[in-house]
């Protein structure tokens, strides 16, 4: 399974960020399918300019998600969150240095400001959910 490390080193070794956005795009197509029934307004994300929905659960204090988005970097924006939070104990998910991996990343500088606004909104109703 990939972790977020892998990815954080995979983005190093991308010269461009043509080649990251496609990247993106890749990890979004690995997301686990969300069922249709959940895109509803109770998971839409707001603060998002594209749609995404979240679905939380804690079982055994163990947070769980599945997620999907209409837009394919978002979708893989999406999967880097999922990769970060997904299996987690519900009580560490605002322990996380999702500021430090965004940075990591090299995503501040290289994503608009509405996806970079909607990232921290995916963020914060992952955060909510914590015990």
């Amino acid at each position: 399974m990939t972790t977020i490390d892998d990815i954080i080193e995979s983005f190093s070794l991308l010269d461009d960020w043509e080649s990251r956005y496609e990247l993106l795009i890749e990890l979004g197509k690995k997301l686990p399918p969300m069922p249709e029934a959940f895109k509803t307004d109770d998971y839409l994300v707001k603060g998002c300019v594209s749609q995404v929905w979240i679905v939380p659960q804690i079982d055994a204090g163990v947070f769980t998600f599945q997620a999907d988005s209409d837009a394919h970097i978002v979708k893989g924006l999406v999967a880097l969150l999922y990769m970060i939070f997904n299996k987690r104990p519900a009580n560490q998910l605002r322990q996380v240095d999702i500021e430090g991996i965004f940075t990591r990343l090299d995503l501040a500088q290289n994503l608009s400001p509405n996806r970079r606004n909607g990232f921290y909104a995916m963020t914060e109703k992952i955060r909510s959910c914590g015990i």
